[in-house]
């Protein structure tokens, strides 16, 4: 007994000294199957269409329900975490984690499928927020913690962009269930080793736990994007089915803002968005997030489908953009630090816009230049994006809002990710439909061109069941409507990215860091009894460019500092502190 509590005492104290590098790797490792089931299943999407042959909108939901739902919760989970314990919503969430996997990979209908991945979003919602504020205990040195952040952060754009690479080589071996089934045995693992090692942790509790405000904000999240699904779909986009779910998606979102600004203890301080810079922020994560997640589903489904590459032939040719995301969030410290948030976060969506209409010329033949050169930049203009918008986001609100900062951060980029799939999903039906529509005045039967107008996966079930001539027909017409609709797809895409680069114009110039640094702000130095207000004189002269005027201490006399003075930024940016 004395043994096993000794080994224990070892374990939880590894989260202090230097093996709080343990827990890092134990977060990362959280973290990266959290990002990896977002993408995992994308090279997977054909041979789930043909084995359990869902309609084009239920593919959408069961690449999208996982994010979507993920992105829902978070609010709710977070400040649960607050509540009962970090460290304790973790584990629950480790453990609803393994056992989503097993009933996705045990799916035989695409109806359990959907469920199987709504209840791994719930899991994925459980394990985001409560390993960023497990992350920020266990590192209250500032430079350690943000280079801990930064490390963070990396591993949710690698696990995201290696998920197709692992799916592509489970899917090509094994069988589509296969990508679920990875979760488990590593749960196994994590779950007894995080129970030991990691601290448990509560944030302040002030006030009722506004249940009822976080399922209001789901339910309207999942409206507004239940309404984007159906645009494009067979119904349209003035139909009951698609403008009852916006409109009610909306509403709900009304009333959410409402009732936070009546609430004494809200769950989201609705001043925040207030802050233009803040707002322009949380924006472009959402857009980029997007292009990433949205392009790469149709990407992968064009090296599958019409250049008839193999899966894990499609997860290698997707490597180029997991490098590349690297080396911009490698250099993203530095990068910021000389360009600024304005800089960076504009020219990055003006690279992923070229890289996107780069992407344009590819058509019935593979080029594999051109795929890698499109693929690098999109993957470096992206994640430059990224790496600057939380910045700037996390910059513009004080350090006591920081967790609801990092939350709305987390919430955004999930929301996008479901955003994209929906959005660009549903521009890709609207484009290729139409290009099948004229195959019965060629005689291909019309009940077979109508079914082959759901997906190119259908098409060429469809194709394969018909044979002879009109088989081949239908597959040719069918590829090359879906090759057209791609195109128009990327333009939309670049749009898109487009208007994000002048949204970036509302960031700020550059950032708050040491002077020593090029193209940073000098920051504003405030007296204790001002740090609070926004317009003492201290801030509005350095906002406006001078110097702020001279204070105690500046003339070498010590002023007693307040209790807390961690910058907002620390929290999640990933910039590492100089």
């Amino acid at each position: 007994m004395t043994g096993t509590s000794t080994a224990v005492s070892r374990l939880r104290a590894a989260a202090d000294g230097a093996n709080r590098w343990v827990v890092l790797v134990v977060l990362c490792l959280s973290l990266l199957l959290v990002a990896l089931d977002a993408t995992v299943l994308h090279v997977a999407v054909p041979a789930v269409t043909e084995d359990l042959r869902p309609s084009a909108v239920g593919l959408l939901w069961i690449v999208d329900a996982y994010p979507l739902v993920c992105a829902s919760l978070l609010i709710l989970f977070g400040t649960l975490g607050d509540r009962i314990g970090r460290r304790r919503v973790l584990l629950l969430g480790y453990a609803l984690f393994g056992i989503a996997s097993a009933l996705a990979a045990a799916a035989d209908s695409p109806g359990m499928l959907i469920a199987a991945r709504a209840l791994l979003g719930v899991g994925g919602a459980m394990i985001m927020p409560a390993t960023l504020s497990i992350l920020r205990q266990v590192f209250p040195d500032r430079r350690e913690r943000a280079l801990a952040i930064g490390v963070w952060t990396a591993v949710a754009a690698v696990g995201a962009a290696t998920g197709p690479v692992i799916g592509g080589f489970l899917v090509e071996h094994y069988w589509w269930g296969s990508v679920f089934l990875i979760n488990i045995p590593l749960m196994a693992v994590i779950l007894p080793v995080a129970r030991w090692l990691l601290p448990e942790s509560r944030g302040e509790a002030d006030g009722p736990w506004d249940v009822l405000g976080a399922l209001t904000a789901a339910a309207g999240v999942l409206g507004l994007v239940l309404g984007v699904k159906r645009i494009g779909g067979d119904g349209g986009v003035l139909t009951l089915a698609t403008l009852g779910p916006l409109l009610a998606g909306v509403l709900l979102l009304v009333l959410f803002v409402r009732r936070q600004r009546r609430r004494a203890h809200p769950l989201i301080d609705i001043a925040m968005f207030s802050r233009p810079a803040f707002t322009t922020a949380v924006g472009c994560i959402v857009l980029a997030m997007l292009a990433l997640v949205g392009l790469e589903l149709i990407a992968v489904q064009y090296l599958q489908l019409v250049l008839g590459l193999s899966p894990l032939e499609t997860g290698l040719r997707l490597l180029p953009l997991t490098f590349a995301a690297m080396a911009a969030g490698a250099t993203g410290s530095y990068t910021l630090s000389r360009t600024g948030p304005r800089r960076m976060v504009g020219w990055g969506f003006v690279l992923t816009a070229a890289s996107v209409l780069l992407l344009t010329l590819m058509g019935q033949h593979d080029r594999p230049v051109l795929l890698t050169v499109g693929f690098v930049l999109l993957g470096f203009g992206l994640q430059s994006t990224l790496f600057g918008a939380y910045e700037s986001m996390l910059s513009e609100v004080p350090a006591e809002r920081a967790g609801g900062a990092a939350a709305i951060g987390e919430t955004s980029y999930q929301l996008g990710a479901g955003l994209g799939i929906a959005l660009l999903g549903s521009v890709m039906n609207a484009a290729y439909a139409p290009g099948l529509s004229r195959l019965h005045e060629e005689g291909v039967p019309a009940a077979a061109g109508s079914a082959a107008a759901h997906s190119l996966g259908e098409a060429y079930q469809v194709a394969g069941r018909l044979g002879g001539p009109m088989g081949d027909l239908l597959r040719d017409t069918a590829r090359h409507a879906f090759v057209d609709g791609l195109h128009i797809t990327l333009l939309v895409s670049a749009g898109l990215l487009l208007l994000g680069a002048l949204a970036a114009l509302r960031l700020p110039r550059v950032m708050d860091c040491p002077p020593a640094a090029k193209g940073c702000r000098e920051p504003a130095v405030e007296l204790p009894e001002q740090a609070s207000g926004p317009d003492t004189p201290a801030v509005s002269a350095t906002r406006a460019g001078s110097r702020p005027p001279a204070v105690p201490e500046a003339r070498g006399e010590r002023l007693p500092r307040p209790a807390r003075r961690e910058p907002a930024e620390a929290t999640g940016s990933g910039r590492a502190a100089r």
